[in-house]
């Protein structure tokens, strides 16, 4: 039987409630025993203001606070608790987290030395097809090896456009990490549940598709204090083409693989959508014309940013730029220019 995240998320808030209440009652219970040893209780009153309990409390809005919490820095909404679970997803979808062990699993070391497949044999010879065959170390000295609930990515590109043209593609990864963790059987209503403290127009899959075209970055920013672990490849206003890569698990090759595997790929359905949209104008007149020309001014506009993108990434990608963890997110951002998205 499936889990409601809607369920876990009440639980959730009134946890954070209960942690908050508890917090109160012993500050304002030490405040009256300091009082009390210093005879106090004419200057001094052991109230503490909810405002300064240093705990989070969560609501379903900002409508939803109240005055005396106002100001508080410790304040979380719906959104900010659904915006945390799509972060701990990407992260398990670049192996950085794993549903499988706790805490962070890859931060610099190899892909390999944690996360393996098909292991031929080791677990004996039995490949759970449902699981493609994933498995992770349990740690880095270790062989034993257990199977993987959630596989991570392959090659540490995920692409983020706005229809599902790779298999690869960040919003299909997302439903099934979904589906994998709180059940199949509950999945639509959960994806209702994302998509509605996300808020936007559309269906589940539209509005959750829309936050990773145009917020999920920013809200990554800010959760890192703009350095970010991962980073956004990005070829402009029109959406021709994002994808992410974790930071950790950059390579030499990456960008040549980006280029090959995706940007290629990615500009040649836009030229075949275009012929395409263009003999169905040829043949379409009144309201279904005018909305054809729409798709194609949109289709031609994504194509040359496209263009732009791919000669810059060829640049980059023929220099094969390694990078040095240890020389910080800020310096190694910055060696890549605007072919990553700008940090505000």
């Amino acid at each position: 039987m499936g889990q409601l995240i809607s369920e876990k998320y009440k639980e959730w808030q009134k946890e954070c409630e209960q942690r908050f209440l508890q917090l109160k009652a012993n500050e304002e219970e030490l405040n009256r025993i300091f009082i009390d040893i210093y005879g106090l209780q004419d200057e001094l009153t052991p109230d503490v203001a909810d405002k300064d309990v240093t705990v989070h409390r969560v609501y379903d809005t900002k409508d939803d606070v109240p005055e005396s919490m106002r100001g508080s820095a410790y304040i979380r909404t719906m959104r900010d608790e659904i915006v945390s679970l799509i972060s701990y997803a990407v992260g398990c979808m670049f192996g950085r987290y794993s549903l499988d062990v706790d805490g962070i699993v890859l931060a610099g070391q190899k892909f390999e030395s944690r996360f393996i497949r098909d292991p031929h044999g080791v677990t004996g010879g039995y490949i759970p097809t449902s699981l493609s065959g994933w498995y992770i170390r349990e740690s880095d000295d270790s062989a034993n090896i257990k199977v993987c609930t959630f596989a991570p990515d392959l090659d540490n590109i995920i692409p983020i456009l706005d229809d599902d043209y790779f298999e690869d593609d960040i919003v299909g990864k997302f439903v099934k990490f979904i589906s994998v963790v709180y059940g199949e059987d509950t999945l639509d209503e959960n994806l209702k549940f994302i998509a509605d403290a996300l808020g936007g127009r559309g269906t589940p899959r539209e509005v959750i598709r829309s936050y990773f075209l145009n917020d999920f970055y920013a809200d990554h920013l800010k959760t890192y204090q703009k350095r970010p672990i991962y980073w956004l490849f990005d070829s402009g206003k029109k959406d021709g083409f994002k994808a992410l890569i974790y930071m950790h698990r950059y390579e030499k090759d990456t960008l040549a693989r980006m280029r090959t595997d995706y940007v290629h790929k990615q500009q040649e359905r836009y030229r075949s959508a275009i012929e395409n949209c263009n003999r169905d104008i040829n043949s379409a007149n009144g309201s279904d014309q005018i909305k054809l020309n729409k798709q194609l001014q949109k289709l031609e506009a994504q194509e040359k940013e496209l263009e732009i993108f791919e000669e810059k990434l060829h640049h980059f990608a023929d220099r094969m730029i390694d990078i040095d963890l240890d020389d910080g997110v800020k310096h190694n951002y910055a060696i890549f220019g605007d072919l990553l998205a700008p940090i505000k």
